[in-house]
This record gives C-alpha cells, structure tokens and sequence, in this order.
C-alpha cells in the first residue's frame, strides 16, 4: 500500500477546493438540503476563504495520497485558529475527510496520526474536534483511537443550526 502526506501549498488552492466539494458532499449530502449544503460550500470553499485559511500560519492543510491519488485531506489549526476557545495547549482537527471511494483502508488514521506528530512536535497536550451528532461513523471511529466526547457546540450548515460533538484525545 503506497500512502504519501503532503503539505497544501498555496499552488494547491484548486486541488483543495475540488476535495473539499467532493468530500462534503459526500459526507453530508444525503442528510442536508441542497439550499443549506450549497450555501455552506460557497461560503467554506470559495478560492477567497480558502486562500486565506492556507495563509494563516496557525493552520495548516495536508493531502493524503494512495497510491499516487489524492484520497482526502486534513487541516489543523493552532491558537488564535482554532474554531473553539481551547488555550495554547490544544491543536484542533478542523477538517478530516476522505474521499468515499479510498475510505476502509485506513487512511484515517494516517491523517489522525499526523495530527498527534504535529501537535507533539508543537508540545501541545492534547488534540480535539468537533463532529456532526448524527454522524455515526466518525464518532465510532474516534473513540475507538481514544477520543472522548467534553462538549458540544453549534454548527450551522446554511441556515440549519446543528450540533457538533467536542472530541478531545490527551496527549499526555
């Protein structure tokens, strides 16, 4: 099994956008309107929103490659970034997909273990994100590798308020 990881560079803006449409709609398409999922990936994924993640230095994109194609990606976001107040000790997983068709392969793990190599390297002390109540899978997933759930907060997919579990793995 040939799996690669690779930092997002700016160059790669239309990559990104391309999986992120891809893999959202994937994900949350058959459980959302198309007016909320179409308003939030306009407002997520523009060229203009993502050029300005990738340019943050508190957050960081990654493609995961398998078998020299691009099968998802993850973002990580430190301090300021963060899309919750969790303190300087914590690095968040914002974003963590994988493309249907590459998923049961075990790629997720590849990218959640980037994330602990980052937030180690980092010297935080534990890692979290959030995660749609309804979305089952994800949340078995998590747990089974340590994740416990410490929260909850609002997510609004258009204008559907929704809820996201806080899930926070100790690094120490």
């Amino acid at each position: 099994m040939t799996v690669n990881i690779k930092q997002c560079i700016l160059e790669d803006i239309h990559m990104l956008q391309e999986i992120s449409y891809e893999t959202f709609n994937e994900t949350f398409g058959h459980q959302n309107s198309l007016e909320n999922m179409n308003a939030y990936l306009e407002k997520a994924f523009n060229l203009q929103q993502l050029e300005k993640e990738l340019s943050n230095r508190s957050s960081q994109f990654f493609f995961i490659y398998f078998h020299h194609e691009v099968a998802g990606y993850l973002k990580v976001n430190t301090g300021d970034a963060q899309s919750e107040e969790m303190g300087d000790e914590s690095l968040e997983i914002e974003r963590i997909y994988i493309k249907n068709k590459f998923q049961k392969q075990g790629l997720g793990k590849y990218l959640i273990n980037k994330a602990i190599e980052i937030a180690m390297e980092w010297n935080k002390k534990k890692i979290w994100l959030g995660v749609w109540e309804k979305n089952e899978n994800a949340i078995a997933f998590y747990k089974k590798i340590g994740f416990v759930q410490t929260g909850a907060h609002s997510f609004y997919m258009g204008d559907e308020e929704q809820t996201d579990f806080i899930m926070t793995k100790s690094l120490m």
